[in-house]
């Protein structure tokens, strides 16, 4: 499963967003996970559930359904706070990188309003565009430190084997680095790696950043007054990456007042259902609340993590069956699995996510919706509803 990693500098709301994304919104008993650390939490993709178009009443497994929207658990890093010189170890620069490796996409998470310098400390009028310039600087650098590490030994190595992706591959194991993003890497450069300069080779790390880490930038503490001119700036500067406004303290408090009963949230809105546990502080903040959200509509903070799965990663939600008709499994249980797949997944890669042996002994699929029967090179669009028919026992 892909992993999102929030980073960012110290305080720019980094850990307020992380709890805001991983707060659960209900008890859901199967995790996919077996061990989260400290630093690791569920978090969730929400995508509309086939149950109202097809007019079911689903009771699902994963995952859970909440008015007709399926929250599907997915893992979140808390990436540790960075500051410039990372790469060389500064701050807790060696655990910003033990992170990195694992994550698939991130959440850089910036300070919209201005009011944190590059170290995190209170300041005034600080352009968070120069924070998105120095993570991005710091990853390269980071890239670019592993791959010229006995780089001579390895060119050589390369043009022996005539295999460079293979050798870089090796180089940049535990990077989560794939040979095919490799290949678009180095689809422009010289056959001849011995003859890749420093510059070449800083040159390839930001490509391989760009197509192994891409990132969505949350332009945090929107709600306050400084923050418009900088979210602008931030759009401007970088053309090629979404920018999200996002309140992460606005949606923490809304998940907290929901829990606690005082409020019942309708989509993107909410409404006070328990007027008693209102004092005039809160019906304030309310107020305050209520006009964000019409400002911007909503706090980005579920956004972030929906589009980094279904922008940056690919990702489509696809529902395993056993009974086509019903669309049950076979304890009766309706649309009871929802998996996060890549786009261009196959009917037959489904069937190996599913099980080993229902892979190998794939015989055919059918589109539950459409009553069709599919083949193994199928591929899976969004929300298919999908029988895999097998000679597993």
């Amino acid at each position: 499963m892909a992993i999102i990693g929030l980073v960012g500098k110290p305080n720019v709301g980094k850990s307020t967003m992380f709890n805001a994304l991983t707060e659960k919104p209900a008890e859901i008993g199967n995790y996919p996970f077996t061990t989260i650390h400290p630093n690791k939490g569920i978090g969730y993709v929400t995508s509309e559930c086939p149950c109202k178009e097809l007019g079911v009443k689903c009771n699902p497994r994963n995952s859970k359904c909440i008015d007709g929207i399926r929250y599907i658990p997915v893992e979140v890093i808390d990436v540790a706070g960075l500051v410039p010189g990372a790469h060389e170890g500064r701050g807790m620069g060696n655990k910003f990188l033990d992170d990195l490796r694992q994550a698939d996409a991130f959440i850089l998470v910036v300070d919209a309003s201005g009011k944190t310098d590059a170290e995190g400390n209170p300041t005034e009028d600080y352009d968070p565009v120069e924070d998105v310039k120095f993570l991005i600087n710091e990853i390269d650098m980071w890239i670019y430190g592993i791959l010229t590490k006995n780089w001579d030994k390895l060119a050589r190595k390369a043009q022996q084997e005539k295999n460079i992706v293979k050798v870089l591959k090796e180089q940049l194991s535990g990077l989560n680095i794939s040979e095919e993003d490799i290949k678009i890497a180095i689809r422009d450069m010289d056959e001849s790696p011995i003859k890749w300069s420093n510059e070449d080779l800083l040159n390839l790390a930001k490509k391989l950043r760009k197509i192994s880490k891409p990132m969505i930038i949350a332009a945090n503490k929107a709600d306050h007054p400084d923050a418009e001119k900088n979210i602008e700036r931030l759009r401007k500067e970088f053309k090629d990456y979404i920018v999200i406004p996002t309140s992460a303290e606005i949606e923490l408090a809304l998940k907290r007042a929901e829990k606690s009963g005082i409020i019942k949230r309708k989509g993107n809105d909410f409404e006070i259902v328990d007027e008693s546990k209102v004092n005039e502080q809160m019906r304030k903040a309310f107020d305050y609340i209520k006009d964000f959200l019409k400002k911007y509509g909503s706090t980005g903070v579920q956004e972030c993590i929906n589009r980094a799965y279904f922008d940056l990663l690919n990702m489509i939600v696809v529902y395993p069956v056993e009974d086509e008709n019903k669309f049950t499994d076979k304890e009766g249980n309706v649309l009871p699995d929802a998996f996060l797949v890549k786009k261009g997944t196959t009917a037959k890669d489904l069937a190996y996510k599913i099980h080993t042996e229902l892979g190998d002994k794939f015989i055919y699929a059918i589109d539950a919706k459409r009553k069709i029967r599919i083949g193994a090179d199928y591929e899976l669009k969004h929300n298919d509803i999908i029988k895999i028919v097998s000679a597993a026992k």
